[in-house]
């Protein structure tokens, strides 16, 4: 059975005429902007803008002019809406059998084509924005996001959920790198970093989800291992990736190195701890211990190549 479009939940039909609801333009706008934010909670919003916002942190520390760095955020912004669309677009129907009004969707607040249409749009304006940073760079960063995409249409509920993940967050590093004048590759601590950083992120992204995913069939390795067991393995890429950016750069490291892995590790732990109780936790560690490792690159002034 299709999807069809619906009317913004709490929003008058533009079919219904007067009767104290005000001019039609007035009703138009209200629509349009219960629709501006029912599209913005669809996208991932957190997720999003988190990862724009770092990526464009590491660019500029890297040495990026500010136009560059302009173009990185903005290909890495439009990667990222186009995912965070696609996904929600994609398990339109699991949320709507779930009763899931966390969803925009499924919640009534915005059609499914829409979101479709939204997805494909910033994925088409993802490319020659990324081709902008230079071919070599532009490609690595689309084979990061096909990797997502890979992973909403289809790697989600596969043992290889991880993988995409993996992909994508290394990838972004290296789009970084790849955009400086001569295209150095990344040193490989730091590439190494950006995929364990996402295995973490992956883990704290499904764990609050797990029992809603087994009861909908999704199987991916966090759902195969169990709320109880991703909690448990969940500080240990996030640990690593900070040790191999602790430890990866030359020259020995000092006491501020030192003490960011220390607490990296107390962070990744409580967030397990507390992810008991908030849901969101594990993710918001994630982000926290990504945060941190940008800054510990930032402070060290390491070459990212």
């Amino acid at each position: 059975m299709a999807i069809r479009e619906q009317p913004t939940a709490g929003a008058p039909s533009a079919r219904r005429g007067g009767g104290g609801a005000g001019p039609t333009w007035v009703r138009a706008r209200a629509l349009a902007r219960a629709r501006a934010r029912a599209l913005v909670g669809s996208c991932h919003p957190g997720p999003t803008a988190a990862v724009t916002v770092l990526v464009t942190v590491l660019a500029r520390a890297a040495g990026h002019s500010a136009l560059t760095t302009a173009l990185i955020a903005a290909a890495v912004l439009a990667g990222q809406l186009s995912v965070g669309w696609c996904n929600d677009a994609f398990d339109a129907r699991r949320d709507i059998a779930a009763g899931r009004r966390d969803k925009p969707i499924a919640a009534g607040a915005i059609g499914v084509r829409t979101v479709w249409t939204a997805a494909w749009c910033a994925l088409f304006l993802c490319v020659p924005l990324s081709l902008a940073c230079g071919p070599l760079a532009g490609t690595v960063h689309l084979a990061g996001v096909a990797a997502a995409w890979a992973y909403d249409l289809r790697l989600k509920s596969t043992a290889w959920s991880w993988l995409p993940y993996a992909a994508g967050f290394a990838s972004l590093p290296a789009f970084v790198a790849l955009s400086l004048p001569g295209n150095p590759w990344p040193a490989w601590w730091l590439a190494c970093a950006g995929a364990l950083l996402g295995v973490g992120a992956h883990l704290g992204d499904v764990l609050p989800d797990i029992s809603n995913d087994l009861a909908a069939g999704v199987r991916g390795w966090p759902q195969r291992m169990g709320a109880s067991a991703t909690r448990l393995v969940l500080p240990l890429p996030l640990v690593a990736a900070t040790a191999l950016l602790v430890l990866g750069p030359p020259g020995p490291p000092g006491i501020p190195s030192a003490a960011a892995l220390l607490a990296a590790v107390l962070v990744a732990v409580a967030g397990s701890v507390v992810g008991r109780r908030w849901e969101r936790a594990a993710f918001a560690v994630a982000v926290m211990v990504a945060a941190l490792d940008v800054a510990l690159l930032v402070g060290r002034g390491a070459a990212i190549s």
